[in-house]
């Protein structure tokens, strides 16, 4: 019976709070305070069954402590929820080159170079993602000709009738029109392309056609990024 007293003298104290705004002392705004209290009162709760229970001095200070430690990590957790995505994006393009570590306002695209040495990069061309290589001497985004079929590219419309210069020598290639591409969450359409012949290309290219239409991109020894 104590334990209901104090949780509902608890629960006078949680409207006060809110009301008061309390919550920006600890970097929160007076709705995620509101979003907080559900917690706090399922804590409550669980504590209550704890403390219904005789159990010694000692015994009752330690759940004490373990449920305050608890609930402060929750609140830290819910607080810098957003801090904590940015490092846990951080983290899974530092284990996987070709994943955009993206900013948080979705402006910028970061990539980290690839064991290899080269950057390859997750691109989404018409809803289909695969490879490619960041290439500014490519005056185009080439996609090689698996690429380009599976992008959606219909194969009984592609004429081979542009010279390119590749890796294995002179080719011919088939000039298209992206609906749409993707980097990161920077979306073009409309971007000019080329599709080389079957073998011709390893990897497919993003080139020029791509990277000139963004505000900037920087290239440092470790790490490629674009800016929207």
């Amino acid at each position: 019976m104590v334990f209901i007293g104090v949780a509902l003298l608890i629960a006078v104290g949680l409207t006060v709070v809110i009301s008061a705004d309390a919550g920006s002392l600890v970097g929160l705004t007076q709705e995620q305070t509101a979003q907080v209290i559900p917690l706090l009162l399922i804590l409550i709760l669980v504590a209550g069954g704890a403390f219904g229970r005789r159990m010694r001095f000692m015994e009752m200070a330690t759940n004490v402590v373990l449920w305050a430690g608890i609930f402060s990590i929750a609140v830290l957790g819910y607080a810098f929820r957003d801090e904590f995505g940015s490092i846990a994006s951080r983290v899974v393009g530092e284990l996987s080159p070709g994943m955009a570590i993206v900013s948080q306002d979705g402006t910028s695209a970061r990539f980290r170079r690839a064991i290899g040495g080269s950057f390859r990069l997750n691109v989404m061309i018409n809803n289909t993602e695969f490879p490619m290589v960041f290439d500014t001497g490519a005056t185009a985004v080439v996609l090689k000709h698996s690429d380009a079929l599976a992008a959606g590219v219909a194969a009984n419309e592609l004429r081979y009738n542009v010279r390119v210069q590749t890796a294995n020598g002179i080719g011919r290639a088939a000039s298209i029109v992206l609906k749409k591409i993707s980097v990161g969450e920077i979306e073009r359409s409309g971007i000019r392309a080329f599709v080389a012949e079957e073998g011709a290309l390893e990897t497919s290219l993003l080139g020029m056609t791509f990277l000139e239409t963004l505000s900037s991109f920087s290239v440092t020894s470790n790490a490629v990024e674009f800016f929207d």
